[in-house]
């Protein structure tokens, strides 16, 4: 049986890929602040994975055939869990964002974004590049790294408000702000990222990994899922969430060749929105 540590998994998504693991037969902990529970059969470590010395105290003796981090966001952080955790696989849930600065009108590979040079001073660092950089501190180490480069999520338990944005506005009749020439991106449910963290935790292969459903999504189309009559205001700045200025769709083939199908937007999308109507 093996043995996997989930740093996180509290919430959203993450909580489903815990439920999901311990499904499997697999011998599950989940490490978190302990503001929630973890689900039952799952076993329970309460640290702040930002202090080292807490951490190591919490984790004992205890070594574990693959981590699964969902709350890693800077190479700080990256390195804490470098020098404490056991593992013989890491497996870091990183972000579409890791792709912000790449300039492309093809689907963006995994190859575009090559490791970072790791800044462990900087204060602070934006959401993509704190990832970026997270990446690499553990890539650069000697323990099986995968990142796996998670498109935008929907769902009806998101708690970041950006799908809601939408559906609150456009069912009040209110106008989207929406740049001039929106692009399209790449999305993914809940649901299948819950499954593909799950796959991608139990498998065997290493480096970076996108992650998103077939068929891409300008603003204009998630507008279309919610509205028949939507509204928009083109503005030069500051856009409404998912609203996109340049090309920023994922080339998932890399996960296809390795065994993992998704699904297509339009299979969920109208479900994801039914779901935040009702949250």
């Amino acid at each position: 049986m093996k043995k996997v540590l989930v740093l996180g998994g509290s919430r959203y998504f993450g909580r489903g890929v815990v439920e999901r693991l311990r499904d499997a037969g697999t011998d599950v902990t989940v490490l978190n602040r302990g503001s929630t529970p973890a689900p039952s059969g799952v076993a329970h470590l309460i640290a702040d994975r930002d202090d080292e010395a807490g951490l190591k105290a919490a984790l004992g003796s205890r070594s574990f055939d693959v981590v699964l981090d969902q709350v890693c966001y800077t190479p700080v952080q990256a390195e804490i869990a470098r020098r404490v955790l056991r593992t013989d696989r890491y497996v870091m849930t990183s972000t579409i964002e890791v792709y912000d600065q790449v300039r492309t009108e093809t689907p963006m590979a995994e190859s575009l974004v090559a490791p970072a040079n790791v800044d462990l001073e900087l204060p602070e660092y934006e959401y993509g590049e704190g990832k970026r950089q997270a990446e690499a501190a553990f890539a650069a180490g000697d323990t099986p790294f995968v990142s796996v480069r998670v498109a935008h999520v929907l769902g009806g338990e998101d708690f970041t408000g950006r799908l809601r944005h939408y559906v609150e506005r456009l069912d009040a009749g209110d106008a989207v702000d929406i740049h001039a020439d929106p692009r399209p991106s790449t999305f993914i449910h809940a649901r299948e990222i819950a499954d593909f963290l799950t796959w991608a935790t139990l498998a065997d292969f290493t480096g970076p990994v996108n992650a998103g459903s077939h068929g891409e999504l300008s603003v204009l189309d998630l507008a279309a899922a919610i509205s028949t009559e939507p509204r928009f205001r083109v503005v030069e700045h500051e856009a409404s969430p998912f609203s996109f200025d340049r090309y920023a769709v994922l080339d998932t083939s890399r996960a296809a060749g390795l065994g993992f199908s998704f699904s297509t937007t339009t299979d969920w999308l109208g479900e994801a929105v039914e779901e935040l109507r009702k949250a």
